[in-house]
């Protein structure tokens, strides 16, 4: 089994929350928040904020940690991936346009319930739920 570190945001402004839209390795459209390998000598807050900013355009800096969230699945080769993400709750500091680089198909904002529908994988859903508790 491999294991993979990565990190990510949950830029949050006015009660709506920043998702990429990708393609997962199934070749399935999926709705879920930016995020990243962690590189070599990097602390995931370093990761998280670089991933944010390079998967959407959005400059953003750390307001908490949400926490982590692992889970399993199969790479492309069919190996077993043992994935801890280390989530962050973000607020935007700037901002160009929104982009979508190679691997990100579209970017965009949504309000909370909204997001809450459209995330496919169970660890976002956990994300948003403790999101949702902590702004209650």
């Amino acid at each position: 089994m491999r294991r993979e570190f990565s990190a990510g945001g949950v830029v949050y402004k006015d009660g709506k929350v920043l998702m990429i839209r990708v393609k997962t390795l199934s070749g399935k459209d999926v709705w879920t928040f930016p995020k990243g390998h962690i590189e070599q000598g990097e602390k995931p807050k370093d990761a998280a904020i670089r991933e944010v900013e390079e998967e959407t355009g959005v400059r953003s800096e750390i307001k908490k940690e949400i926490g982590d969230f692992t889970y399993h699945f199969k790479d492309k080769d069919g190996i077993l991936v043992k994935k801890t993400v280390f989530w962050y709750l973000m607020e935007p500091i700037s901002q160009s346009e929104l982009k979508t680089p190679g691997e990100v198909l579209e970017v965009r904002w949504f309000e909370i319930q909204d997001a809450k529908k459209m995330i496919a994988y169970d660890s976002d859903k956990k994300i948003i739920e403790k999101l949702l508790k902590e702004l209650a």
